[in-house]
């Protein structure tokens, strides 16, 4: 695949998990994909929210041993970047047009068709959560479920627009500054680990500082715009009837929004799980805490993290899910930190 015309492939040295990293021509413009895996396994694809890539916004996740081993024995993963995200990106030409959610989420099909991929399992982070389900609306057959954390389902609040609006215009003419940096950090993160003026900030947020100082400023005030111009999901959300299991932090700034995804969701496919003491990001801050619920969810499509019987190249069949495994007590309302709160 990477000896195609439209494709650049770049051996990453610096994580241990095997990724590879591919630069797929599109319509829309180039977009960087990071392959981690088996490719004969059935195909997990991920998107990150703004202003990070993969590297940040899952390798909690992945460094954690038992979300590794179930996600890496049962996925080859697909780390979709939002243009100009990648590590070493360039600026975006300034003649470019800018793209609208619905463009990403067309791009995602051309990435699918690249690496010959039918079907696929999907998992996104706020404003990728939101681009994922764009997608699995508009091209219902290629999404067998959808694993959703701190998703963005409606219109911006008219806060949202304006705090947006401040932000994308500090981007465009001063960079990411100061400013940016502690609006993005709010909303990635619960207050504990940001810190105050008694507790110094934790490591994973000085890191996360770290790579915003690295980001193309230009680049993510294009996935901001586009963001801030999604349109409402919510009707149209009782139409999806892929399973979908939703994560939302107890301190996140989109809470309300992902229990009112809930309740628009169809009652059998839909579980909300929240996750205390954490904000946006639960796949930095906690998570461990993804594990049992996502185990659960996973066994419906006949996956497990032991060995199985089945063999990973057969497809995936949503409809092996039975109604109990999203029941309270198999989505991990006995394991701490998680409270689970379900639409069924």
């Amino acid at each position: 695949m990477g000896d195609s015309s439209g494709s650049v492939s770049i051996d990453m040295e610096a994580l241990s998990l095997g990724v590879q990293e591919h630069l797929v021509e599109t319509t829309y413009g180039p977009v960087c994909v990071a392959v981690c895996g088996d490719p004969d396994k059935p195909a997990l694809i991920t998107y990150p929210d703004l202003a990070l890539n993969y590297m940040f916004c899952f390798q909690g996740l992945l460094f954690c041993p038992e979300a590794s081993s179930l996600l890496l024995h049962n996925f080859c993963i697909y780390h979709i970047s939002p243009l100009g995200h990648e590590l070493g990106a360039p600026v975006i030409s300034v003649d470019a047009p800018l793209l609208s959610a619905d463009d990403l989420a067309d791009q995602i099909v051309e990435v699918l068709n690249y690496f010959g991929l039918g079907a696929v399992m999907c998992m996104g982070v706020t404003a990728g959560a939101y681009i994922l389900t764009l997608f699995a609306m508009k091209y219902r057959q290629r999404v067998l479920g959808l694993i959703l954390v701190s998703p963005l389902c409606q219109a911006p609040s008219w806060s949202e627009w304006l705090c947006n609006k401040v932000m994308s215009n500090l981007l465009y003419y001063y960079g990411m500054c100061g400013v940016v940096k502690e609006l993005l950090l709010k909303r990635f993160f619960s207050k504990e680990v940001r810190g105050n003026a008694q507790v110094p900030e934790s490591d994973i947020v000085q890191e996360c500082r770290r790579l915003l100082c690295e980001r193309q400023s230009t680049n993510v005030w294009r996935f901001l715009e586009a963001i801030n111009g999604r349109v409402d999901l919510s009707e149209g959300l009782r139409k999806l009837q892929c399973r979908t299991l939703i994560f939302i932090g107890e301190s996140s700034a989109y809470h309300s929004e992902a229990v009112h995804m809930t309740t628009k969701l169809d009652r059998r496919y839909g579980a909300l799980v929240e996750v205390q003491g954490t904000g946006s990001l639960v796949t930095e801050e906690q998570p461990q805490a993804m594990v049992i619920p996502m185990e659960y969810f996973l066994m419906g499509y006949g996956l497990y993290r032991p060995a199985y019987s089945v063999s990973p190249r057969s497809p995936l069949s949503p409809t092996r899910i039975s109604p109990e495994l999203l029941s309270p007590e198999n989505m991990g309302l006995k394991l701490k930190p998680i409270k689970t709160r379900l639409s069924l």
